[in-house]
């Protein structure tokens, strides 16, 4: 069930967090572990992050038949070419509660060197630099702009104080280390922990939860505590912002015991799994979705999410700026048509102009409601229409009648797929590896802006602390974070993601959602380091590992 609440935190597990936070793995998670290096039951390589003659361990534990976790420790403790600076920069993220919101850092070059001269004039030392990133599948890279940076510091405190005075004097920036540009000289660290789970000796269950309702947001930590979970990484892109939509909701597919729960982002790639952890997969989904009542059919508009917005894009045409996938964008219509279910906002459907047609359990249309919003009936559901689907839905919505709601989901080739109730598919992308070779496509997936460069810059282009997940070439599948945004481990750009992958020995691989949200548990524990000031950050879903097959089975 995904609303269990037979939570086991407690104060012994809240240190237990604290101390794995701090790099230790907790003392239950498993039989003694070996700190000699050696190979990822995956991979005969080391990771390919920095310069070939950096040092690496790797320590691997059994957390239950078929489940190990190894953590991979990679470069110096300390790079003296190392610092931090600060980057003047316009903030993206001023208006949003989104962390995450890349700022708008990178200008033409003119526009940049005049910025730095009038640093200079100010007693500021302001330099230009070129930002070039790689070429991936579907974006040619090149030249991203020029940024402007002020200064070279030892420490994080120094960098701060000159971004008070940069304040002082008019401008904004960050404080920002210099690791986390991503060239590929720098020497680390690196920390990347790895969940494995090899389905011919697990005898689990592979799942991906909520939690109690489809809205809320919940931490990797207590999804996983409330399922009695071996272990947990936080999984799909969800809402963060109220502005954009219902906060916990998940931005693009998602599927939980074989129910579609949120409809795709157009084409975007997700992570399939199934109860035995076998034939996990990558795959691009689709939908359709139509309202049936007496013969008549209406085109829906979407699953389980605030009618008008839909975040990430990737919708219905109509939909603007686009229905195409716009990574962190939310696109608007004023005339949609949104199916609920009682998984949604425990049981109550959110409230505006427009209308609703709320069914029971038996798909029987029992009241029409204008304005929309409010409870269902036990086991009931509901269709709400704005704009000009009002019309649309009563004229074929009536008391009494019974009103029928149909999703299908539709592969890359357009061909429906009928997910088992032992199968939970979560949102993700960029895509990372196919077919045992670095693909990464930034551009199909929304994650380039062709307006705003500085958005892939600090999304794409810099590291990140990341949460990745794939398939190896024996079926086993892997689930993956790298730390970052700290000195003590760097993160990971999207294309150095991709090669970590790879690395790994993944077939097949895909980016899911990461930065503040990235968070690996293990018996309770959270054993990486979330890199939000304020801890381990609530998310939309987690995919989790079990240690007793569901359903019975």
């Amino acid at each position: 069930m995904k609303s269990r609440t037979n939570l086991r935190l407690s104060a012994t597990g809240a240190a237990l967090g604290i101390i794995a936070a701090l790099g230790a793995l907790p003392a239950q998670a498993g039989p003694p572990t070996s700190s000699t290096p050696h190979p990822h039951p995956s991979s005969r390589t080391t990771l390919p992050l920095g310069p070939g003659d950096l040092p690496e361990t790797r320590t691997t534990t059994t957390l239950q038949p078929g489940v190990t976790l190894t953590r991979i420790v990679r470069g110096n403790t300390e790079d003296p070419a190392l610092h931090w600076t600060v980057e003047v920069s316009i903030p993206g993220g001023d208006t949003s509660p989104d962390p995450d919101a890349p700022p708008t850092a990178l200008k033409d070059r003119a526009s940049a060197d005049e910025l730095a001269a009038d640093l200079r004039q100010k007693g500021f030392e302001a330099r230009v630099e070129r930002v070039r990133t790689p070429r991936t599948a579907d974006y040619t890279g090149g030249t991203l702009g020029w940024r402007v940076r002020i200064g070279a510091y030892d420490t994080q405190s120094d960098a701060t104080a000159e971004r008070t005075r940069l304040t002082a004097a008019g401008y904004t920036g960050s404080a920002v280390y210099t690791g986390w540009d991503g060239e590929a000289t720098d020497r680390g660290p690196w920390r990347v922990d790895v969940l494995t789970v090899d389905p011919r000796r697990f005898r689990g269950s592979l799942d991906a939860s909520y939690g109690p309702d489809l809205e809320a947001r919940e931490t990797t930590s207590r999804l996983s505590a409330a399922a009695d979970a071996t272990a947990a990484v936080n999984a799909g892109f969800f809402v963060l912002d109220p502005k954009a939509g219902a906060p916990g909701d998940p931005a693009g597919v998602g599927v939980y015991d074989g129910r579609l729960l949120s409809e795709p982002v157009a084409g975007r790639p997700s992570l399939v799994l199934h109860d035995d952890a076998r034939g996990t997969r990558v795959t691009r989904f689709t939908w359709r979705g139509r309202v049936t009542a007496d013969g008549t059919s209406l085109s829906l508009g979407g699953v389980n999410r605030m009618p008008g917005l839909i975040r990430n894009c990737g919708g219905s045409p109509g939909d603007l700026p686009t229905s195409l996938p716009l990574h962190d964008v939310t696109c608007t219509n004023p005339d949609d048509l949104v199916a609920f279910t009682p998984e949604f906002g425990g049981g109550r459907t959110p409230g505006g102009e427009g209308a609703e047609a709320v069914l029971d359990a038996h798909d029987r249309v029992v009241e029409i409601r204008s304005p929309r919003g409010g409870a269902l009936p036990p086991g009931g559901s509901s269709v709400q229409a704005t704009g000009r689907r009002v019309a649309d839905l009563t004229a074929v919505a009536h008391v009494g009648d019974r009103l029928r709601v149909h999703t299908t989901l539709l592969d890359a080739r357009g061909r429906p797929y009928q997910p088992s109730p032992r199968t939970d598919i979560v949102n993700a992308g960029p895509e990372l590896v196919r077919d045992g070779r670095v693909h990464v496509t930034p551009a199909a997936d929304g994650m380039v802006h062709p307006d705003d460069p500085s958005w892939y810059y600090g999304w794409v282009h810099k590291r990140n602390p990341r949460t990745l997940a794939g398939v190896d070439a024996a079926g086993r599948t892997v689930l993956v974070t790298a730390d970052g945004r700290g000195t003590r481990s760097l993160g990971l750009s999207i294309p150095e993601s991709a090669a970590v992958a790879r690395s790994l020995g993944l077939r097949d691989a895909v980016n899911l959602d990461g930065g503040g949200s990235t968070t690996m548990v293990t018996d309770d524990a959270v054993i990486n380091t979330p890199s939000d000031a304020t801890g381990e950050r609530p998310v939309g879903d987690a995919s989790l590992i079990l240690p007793t097959r569901k359903h019975g089975h």
